[in-house]
Order: C-alpha cells, then sequence, then structure tokens
C-alpha cells in the first residue's frame, strides 16, 4: 500500500473508532434452558382442568368437556432452547380411581398434535395409584438434505424424527404439557420433577458426504465405536471360545429340575402338564413333576432378531452379500406391515442369521440351537417366551409359550424368516371403525370367531398340544381395548350395518327402550327406526349414552376370552390359557373377565418396578408380564427402548431391580424380557430398532445384563419362597 492509501485509511479508521459505540450493539439472547423448578412454577391450567400447587408438585383434575384437559408449563421468556438435549422427562403418579392414559407434550409454536407436527409425545399407561417417569425423546426435523434417508427407523444418527412432517424445533419451544385425550370420565393426577438432559449419542459426520453407507457387512453402525464392537471374524471366533469359557463356569443354578421349576423346594401333585397353584399365599407355576416353577423368560428367541427391510433402503448397506452367495439365504420377505412404512413383501436381510453362519458355520442352525438353550440355563432363565423359534424350542430342553398365529402365516425355520407371524385375528372379521398399534379389534360375535380359534390352536398338534414343555398359548397380542369403558362400544356403533356385533348392541336397545323414541329421548339423538340406527355410522355423545355403552363393553370381552379359552381348552385340554397380553394395563371390566376366563393373565408391563401392580379390587389370579425391557444408547442403537437408562450398568441394575420386585408381588408368576437379541440398526417392518436384546446383532452377550439376570435368577426360588411355611390350593 502506497502511504497515500495508508494515510487516508487510517483517517477512515480513526473517524470510524470516534463514530463507534462504547460497547458493542446488543446481540439478541438465546431462549433460556430449561429449568425445571422454574417450569413447574409457570404451571398453567388448559380448558377444563383445574391445578393446585403442593410443594414441588402439581396436582391436576381434568373434566371431560375439552380434547385434552391438563396443565401446561410455559417458558417465562416465551420459549426454551433444548438444542443439543435428548430428552424431556415429568414425574406423573395417578391419584385417582381409575386407569389413567396420560400424555407427556412438548410444544413448538402452532403445533398440531393430531398430526404430530411442531411436537413429541409421549404416553404411558397408569393404575390407580401408580407413579411413572414419563420421557419424551426431543426428536428434531431432518435437514433438508437428509428428509427420507432414515425412513423407516425410529431411532437415528443425530436423534431425528423420520415420519413425514413430524418433529420439533428444539430452540423454539414454546410449553410442556401433561393431559387427558378426550377422557371419558373425570381424572387426577400429580406431577413432578420436570427435567431436561441427555445428548444424542450418535451425532452426524461432520461432512454428510461420509455418513453414507453406514451399517456394515455386520449390521452395525459404521461411524462410531464401542466396548464389544465386532470388527472382523476374527473377533467372533474370540468372543465365541470366552462364552464358552463363561457357560462352562456357570452351567445352572442348583436345586433346579429339568424344566427349571425348584426340585429342592415343596412337592406338590405332579399331573405331568403345567398348571397353576398357591403356595405361601403367593400365585405359582406348577411344573409337571410337581415342582414350584416361577417364569424368568426371554420373547423371541430367534436367529432373526436383527433381520431388516432393505426395499428403497439399500443405499445405507455398505456390503449387503449377492443373492447366489452363501449368504444369500439370509435374504426374505416381510410377512407384515402395521405402520404404513413398507408394504407387506418388502426384501429384507436377517443380520443375525449372516453373523451365526459367520460364527458357528454350515451347521450354525444346530450350533446356535444348542448353544441357546445352554444360555438360557446357564443365565438363570426357564422359558421361551412368545414368538420364539419352533426349531429350537421344540428341542424340549426349556419350557415354552405357544403363539397362536394366523392359518395364512405360520412361523418360518427358515435363515431368511423374520420371526414374525401375522395376528390370529387376520382369519376373521374385525370391527371396523376401531383401531389400534396391532390393527383392528376382532369381532368376537362373529359367526366363524370361535370355529377359527380352534383350527389356529390346532395349528399346534404335533407341537405344543399334549406338550409337558409347553407353558401354556397367547392368542392374540396387545389389543386396543379403547381409552374408556365407552371407546369400543362406540366404534361398534360406528361400524357397517352388517357388523355382527353392531346387531347384538342394537338388539340390546330393542330390549331395554322397546321402541327408537325411547332411544332418541335418552340418548338425545333423532333415528326414525331402529333400522336407521343400525345404518347410521354417527356415535351418540359419551355421556348420553354412557350407561348404555359401558356395559357392552363388559359382553365384549366376556364373548372374546370365553371363546379364546374355549378355543385352547377344545383342541388341549390340559394346556393354560395365557390370556391376551394386556398393553399396560386396561379397565376393570376387561380385567375381571379376562380373570374369570384366563389361567393366568398377561400383562405386557413397561415400569420400573412392579411392587405396586395390583389387579382391580376382588380379582386374585395369576398374572404373567408379558414383555418388559430397559436400553441405553451406549452400545451402537440409536434406540435406547422403551425404558431407557443412561448406560448398560444401568440397564443391568435395573432389570434386577424388576425382576426381584415382581418375585415379591404374591399375584406374579414370571416376567418376560423383550427381546432375546436386539433388533437391527436399521429397523424392523414397524421402524422399532431398539437396543433390547440380551445379545447385540453380532451374537455377542451383553455382560452387564447377563450378570444380573444371573444374580437374581440363581436365587430366583429363594427370593420368591420368603422362608414360609407351606399350604397349597389350586384354583
Amino acid at each position: 500500500m502506497n502511504p497515500t492509501n495508508l494515510a487516508r485509511s487510517l483517517t477512515v479508521l480513526f473517524s470510524c473508532l470516534l463514530l463507534a459505540p462504547t460497547t458493542a450493539p446488543a446481540q439478541p439472547a438465546d431462549p433460556p434452558r430449561f429449568d425445571g423448578a422454574e417450569a413447574l412454577a409457570g404451571a398453567v391450567a388448559t380448558s377444563d382442568a383445574r391445578i393446585q400447587r403442593d410443594g414441588s408438585a402439581v396436582r391436576v383434575h381434568v373434566g371431560r368437556s375439552s380434547d385434552r384437559p391438563g396443565v401446561t408449563f410455559q417458558p417465562p421468556a416465551g420459549k426454551w432452547n433444548l438444542t443439543g438435549l435428548a430428552h424431556l422427562s415429568a414425574r406423573v403418579k395417578n391419584t385417582g380411581s381409575r386407569t389413567l392414559n396420560v400424555h407427556l407434550c412438548v410444544d413448538n409454536p402452532n403445533s398440531n398434535r393430531t398430526e404430530r407436527n411442531g411436537c413429541c409425545i409421549q404416553s404411558e399407561t397408569l393404575a390407580p395409584g401408580e407413579e411413572k417417569t414419563l420421557q419424551v425423546a426431543l426428536l428434531a426435523r431432518p435437514p433438508k438434505n437428509l428428509e427420507g434417508v432414515f425412513r423407516g427407523m425410529r431411532g437415528t444418527p443425530g436423534g431425528f424424527q423420520t415420519r413425514s412432517n413430524r418433529g420439533i424445533d428444539p430452540s423454539n419451544v414454546a410449553g410442556v404439557s401433561v393431559y387427558v385425550y378426550k377422557p371419558g370420565a373425570d381424572y387426577q393426577y400429580e406431577v413432578s420433577d420436570l427435567a431436561a438432559g441427555g445428548e444424542p449419542a450418535f451425532p452426524l459426520p461432520k461432512n454428510l458426504d461420509d455418513l453414507l453407507p453406514m451399517i456394515d457387512r455386520f449390521g452395525q453402525y459404521i461411524h462410531k465405536d464401542w466396548p464389544g464392537k465386532t470388527h472382523s471374524e476374527a473377533d467372533l471366533a474370540q468372543q465365541r471360545t470366552q462364552e464358552a469359557a463363561d457357560l462352562a463356569a456357570h452351567s445352572s443354578p442348583e436345586g433346579w429340575d429339568q424344566y427349571g421349576g425348584w426340585a429342592d423346594g415343596p412337592q406338590l401333585e405332579a399331573t405331568g402338564r403345567f398348571r397353576v397353584a398357591k403356595w405361601q399365599d403367593k400365585w405359582w407355576f406348577v411344573d409337571p413333576e410337581g415342582h414350584l416353577f416361577w417364569s424368568h423368560g426371554l420373547v423371541r428367541v430367534t436367529w432373526s432378531s436383527a433381520y431388516t427391510p432393505i426395499t428403497g433402503r439399500e443405499y445405507l448397506f455398505a456390503d449387503l452379500p449377492a443373492h447366489d452367495s452363501p449368504f444369500g439365504p439370509f435374504y426374505g420377505r416381510s410377512t407384515w406391515a402395521i405402520s404404513g412404512l413398507y408394504d407387506r413383501g418388502a426384501e429384507t436381510y436377517n443380520f443375525t442369521g449372516a453373523n451365526l453362519l459367520r460364527k458357528y458355520g454350515a451347521d450354525w442352525m444346530q450350533t446356535f440351537a444348542d448353544v441357546t438353550q445352554r444360555r438360557l440355563r446357564s443365565w438363570g432363565l426357564n422359558t421361551m417366551a412368545n414368538c420364539s423359534q419352533p426349531a429350537i424350542y421344540l428341542k424340549r430342553k426349556t419350557p415354552y409359550t405357544a403363539t397362536v398365529y394366523s392359518l395364512d402365516s405360520p412361523p418360518e425355520d427358515t435363515p431368511g424368516g423374520t420371526g414374525y407371524v401375522a395376528t390370529i385375528h387376520d382369519d376373521s372379521r374385525v370391527i371396523e371403525a376401531t383401531s389400534g398399534g396391532w390393527g383392528k379389534f376382532p369381532d368376537p360375535f362373529d359367526p366363524s370367531f370361535r370355529a377359527t380359534l380352534i383350527k389356529e390352536v390346532e395349528q399346534h398338534k404335533g407341537k405344543a398340544v399334549g406338550d409337558p414343555w409347553c407353558l401354556g398359548y397367547f392368542p392374540g397380542n396387545e389389543l386396543s381395548w379403547g381409552r374408556d369403558e365407552t371407546t369400543l362400544p362406540a366404534a361398534v356403533l360406528m361400524s357397517p350395518a352388517d357388523q355382527p356385533a353392531k346387531h347384538v348392541l342394537v338388539d340390546d336397545l330393542k330390549a331395554k327402550y322397546q321402541t327408537i323414541e325411547k332411544l332418541n329421548v335418552a340418548w338425545h339423538t333423532d333415528h326414525a327406526s331402529w333400522d336407521s340406527l343400525l345404518q347410521s355410522t354417527t356415535p351418540p355423545g359419551a355421556d348420553d349414552a354412557r350407561d348404555d355403552l359401558a356395559p357392552f363393553l363388559g359382553k365384549i370381552a366376556d364373548a372374546y376370552f370365553r371363546q379364546c379359552r374355549e378355543a385352547v381348552k377344545e383342541v388341549d385340554p390340559e394346556g393354560l390359557y395365557l390370556g391376551c397380553r394386556f398393553a399396560g394395563w386396561s379397565h376393570p371390566v376387561v380385567f375381571r373377565t379376562a380373570a374369570q376366563y384366563s389361567d393366568v393373565v398377561s400383562i405386557n408391563r413397561y415400569a420400573e418396578s412392579l411392587t405396586d401392580l395390583q389387579l382391580p379390587e376382588g380379582i386374585d389370579k395369576p398374572v404373567v408380564i408379558g414383555e418388559f425391557h430397559f436400553g441405553a444408547l451406549d452400545r451402537g442403537k440409536f434406540h435406547a427402548t422403551l425404558r431407557p437408562v443412561a448406560d448398560q450398568a444401568a440397564r443391568g441394575a435395573a432389570y434386577e431391580k424388576y425382576v426381584r420386585s415382581a418375585l415379591e408381588n404374591p399375584l406374579v408368576v414370571g416376567t418376560h424380557w423383550h427381546q432375546f437379541g436386539d433388533q437391527s440398526t436399521t429397523g424392523r417392518d414397524d421402524g422399532e430398532n431398539f437396543q433390547n436384546g440380551f445379545l447385540d446383532v453380532c451374537d455377542t452377550p451383553y455382560t452387564e445384563t447377563i450378570d444380573a439376570c444371573r444374580r437374581v435368577g440363581y436365587d430366583l426360588y429363594q427370593i420368591r419362597a420368603a422362608k414360609a411355611e407351606a399350604t397349597e390350593s389350586n384354583p
């Protein structure tokens, strides 16, 4: 720069300095971070709700005149910034007398909760008096260049919401709400311990061009390492050797008979089949030899845990094999499509099976089946639970539950089989206006319902039927009984005129009211005739029709459970009917009916503990937990399950706490963890890609969970018996 230009520049610079303000101009402040105590102080009741502050908690009472009554916690500065955080949680206690389905929601401004746009929602079902921590994942929308990349995955690198138009902007949170959706009655609950925390376990690569492909030939995430990750076939061989030594050192708990029953315990009547009885004022299974038996098991003991759809997602995988290679048989076809993510029949790949071939060689099926039996016994387990592989459980070395499956969807004992079967209710008519996570509710008044059930149970002839190793039968899974006692009956009225259940309900109404005019007065409707009511698909007001609809729920439950029991007992008279696998909880009338017909009531209960688990007053029936689990994000999975914990140590501790609480609950006769092996990193058909296994996708055991399982499993009967004197009473 020449001297003239330098002088000119210095003059301009000096002038600017003289004119410049003495302080830097104010920049827009970032939204404040979340403060739980501050949030509780900002509680505001929504429509048709009342709140009362009680120390560090907020008591909420909701009515039934609005869609989402509850409490909203508002940021003092107008919004919160939750960027970089993984989840938000709240402690909720059901202080009312009814079962409560409650929702925790994080909202952006102008969110659409119906479409899940601009919000994240987590729901829990709480029995009266029950308390849980609800935790909602803060799933942001993916950036434009990643839209659609993670289709079909519930958890993703970066922590994104993959459903179209869903997710939130975490930097602009306008409120947090705890509410009841369309309540049919008054509810009371208490909210405390609001908190936000965690961080995405799998940040995206700095250069997004480096992201794909992201799954290696073993089915693992490429861009991160973790303890126990498999890098080569040599790692598989080393792990096999190490585990063989571990299994040899821990072959079995002491004092067990061949079924896993308490050989050192009292001798009860031996009937040659499993049954239930009371001893020490606690419910138990009794095994075929007459020994007390407590069912400690795993769901989906299969060689296909980590299968995944690949159609339209081939770009995710670094090294899918040729179809005519030794790994070609692990290609298969999806047998279900429940979420609209894929059509039934999408091509799948079974990473679990492929890794078993690498690990055990050409005879991998036989070797894996044998190792599995040794593992279960060594780990202190004695049950292969729902949806397990017939090729494994029919070796008859470990008791099993039989899944009653659809006539056109038998389980596949093939390398590429997914291990999933269609629900039995695919074979009979459903109540058309119903909905649920696993499909529509079956119509138990359909004349073919019972006959079809019998045919489905008959598929187990020569297998589970008459087999002493069969613990019992599960027909159906997690039916949706409705938000309240009127939801399912109202759906009957919303169904077509030829719906069998609708004819039964209308006949009941005719018997009660005699004339359509009297019904119209009671319901505030204007149907011209009984046929007009049959043709109508408009439901009456829930309050107007409650006294007629609520009793019909009991009638539906009676028809359903009675015919399920009859089908099991007609085909296998000594087989146990293990119930319908309730999704968490249900209405008292449904539980009472289930207890009337089921030998054991089954509940899929994702919770911290079973200490407070009770059935409605007056019901004394054994309960088996059909599903539970815990998971973390420190072992290469993108989703930490329905009950997330911090790490593997916390996972083991959570397992032990849960099972101990079950052993100490007089009603509970078993717990079945969901599931044997991890789901695939890229998700099964409905997108679940949980760290929910005792084994990872490469067949490597999770040591912390196994250790916890042994701690409680090896003392199973000592914990359960609690040194009381023996008295038996059969149900």
